[in-house]
């Protein structure tokens, strides 16, 4: 027999999966319908302006996640989806609120400066006006200099980096040269990428990280044993911006720190050469924060378009981004963009008319910022652990996961994940948005969301190729990610594209192809 099939092979006449598959059906009414309702009725830009202006940011745990959660379970509600719910996915932690920030320098002159209280970081003891040093160590000897003197002040960490000026635009848009970069990737790239790096360079660098961290963690725990009253920290950033990160654990049973903020790079560096000139310097701040305790669970955010197809409804289509952000700002481009397009597409399809065979299902996730705990949850509680890799019923009924949280920019196409058997599905279903700049299915992997929460288990999850515009260069995790940040096109066309493929995956005759089940993270 095998001589049979390596003949065959030889002769050309024995195919490849993918070029075994009939050619894929799409209903082009179907689409006409979505691109028409998405680009000449759109609703995306309300439900951004919602999403950031008025449920504010949605830190983890934080009254504003959980206002956020309850409107957009009203709003999917009142878009005729069924089954809305905010389903808690297990235990996270301490939320977190700001209830008031100010900074500024008051001597040798007054100004005003930007700066964003740590996550899970401490008020200060009302307003406090004190004079500052500054703390600079590379190993944990260097700290012993400081000891006596730091009682009562304001600390200053270094900037990592002198500031140097850039000459690349903060916004760019993919290349026809980079997408066929992407199209051309092997599907080896996309099976080395979940490889642990064996690059000399790359484990040094993770080495340094680690190195910095354990430092950090030992000046931490010095200056609250010699009495500092708060630390003024440098954010990564520049032109005033500030990308900010966790302060402290939100464990329940974290140990204390002291008040921190995260100052622009600029501001910081004014700061650090007066004191160490000799002048001195003084300083305003006040913080106001609070935990909340009572209750400790986190949350997602579900609600269905029940399938019509009797022996196919009890299948589901799923479709999401994460709905937790940062606290500096609204989280417009991280990741109200990503939720407003998926809560788009699902009105799209409802607004539409259209009966899909499957069910479909959307998710807005929560806690994804501190570890994609929603996604990773509610997969672990749904479909299968993948430190055990035992299945659960509802593993075997899932035709597909899409993601979107890469910024706000258009779609260009999507990553297969190292799934070849889906790309010429895929490619058919991209050809009718050729003309709106989505055209590209690349065999890589993109990971740090929440499809790869699906991907762990052998589920066919995806997130699509997006421009970058200004994304890590500016608005990721930082003070500048506001509603202005989004382009309103943009946004239209992502929510006509990831309606079509969740209609597109609802109506196929089967679910997409797998990749073959990983094995258990935890070998029994």
């Amino acid at each position: 027999m095998q001589k049979r099939l390596l003949a065959l092979a030889a002769a050309g006449l024995l195919a490849t999966p993918a070029l075994a598959q009939t050619a894929e059906k799409t209903d082009a009414a179907a689409l006409a319908k979505i691109k028409d309702e998405g680009m000449n009725r759109s609703k995306v830009m309300e439900t951004a302006f919602y999403l950031t202006d008025v449920c504010g940011p949605r830190l983890a745990g934080s009254e504003g996640l959980s206002r956020a959660n309850a409107w957009t379970k009203k709003r999917l509600t009142d878009y005729g989806l069924t089954n809305a719910n905010i389903e808690p996915w297990g235990d996270f932690g301490r939320g977190w609120d700001i209830d008031k920030s100010y900074v500024a320098m008051t001597a040798p002159y007054y100004h005003a400066m930007i700066g964003v209280p740590k996550a899970w970081t401490p008020s200060t003891p009302g307003s406090l006006r004190k004079q500052v040093v500054v703390v600079k160590a590379t190993t944990e000897a260097d700290l012993d200099k400081y000891k006596g003197q730091l009682r009562d002040k304001i600390v200053l960490l270094p900037v990592a980096a002198p500031l140097q000026p850039s000459f690349e635009p903060d916004a760019k848009r993919l290349s026809a040269e980079d997408l066929q970069k992407l199209a051309d990737a092997p599907a080896a790239t996309a099976a080395a990428a979940n490889r642990p790096a064996t690059d000399p360079a790359m484990a040094e660098r993770m080495a340094t990280m680690r190195a910095q961290r354990e430092l950090r963690t030992k000046v931490s725990a010095m200056l609250m044993s010699e009495g500092a009253a708060a630390v003024l920290s440098a954010g990564r950033g520049t032109d005033g911006t500030v990308f900010t990160t966790n302060g402290a654990p939100y464990a329940a049973d974290a140990k204390p720190v002291l008040p921190e903020l995260e100052m622009s790079s600029e501001d910081q560096l004014r700061l650090i050469r007066l004191a160490e000139a000799g002048i001195p310097v003084e300083i305003e701040m006040e913080t106001k924060t609070r935990f909340q305790t009572q209750d400790l669970k986190g949350y997602n955010v579900v609600a269905e378009i029940p399938g019509t197809d009797k022996k196919l409804k009890s299948e589901v289509v799923m479709l999401g981004g994460h709905l937790d952000s940062w606290h500096s700002a609204t989280g417009a481009t991280d990741n109200a963009a990503g939720c407003a397009v998926m809560m788009e597409a699902v009105r799209i399809l409802k607004a539409s008319g259209l009966k899909p065979r499957r069910t479909i299902r959307i998710a807005l996730w929560g806690e994804e910022e501190q570890g994609l705990h929603g996604s990773r949850n509610y997969v672990k509680n749904h479909f299968a652990d993948p430190a055990t890799m035992q299945l659960k019923p509802d593993h075997e009924k899932l035709a597909a996961y899409f993601n979107l949280d890469n910024g706000a920019g258009k779609i260009r196409g999507i990553y297969a994940q190292g799934n070849e058997a889906v790309k010429p599905i895929f490619t058919a279903w991209l050809q009718p948005f050729a003309d709106l700049g989505a055209t590209t299915v690349t065999s890589r992997n993109t990971g740090s969301t929440d499809h790869v929460a699906f991907d762990a288990v052998g589920l066919p999850g995806f997130q699509f190729i997006q421009d970058g515009l200004d994304y890590f260069a500016r608005t990721h995790h930082s003070n500048q990610d506001t509603y202005d940040r989004l382009v309103a096109d943009d946004l239209k066309q992502a929510s006509v594209v990831v309606a079509s493929f969740v209609y597109n995956a609802a109506m196929r005759d089967q679910k997409l192809p797998r990749k073959p089940l990983p094995t258990p993270a935890k070998p029994q």
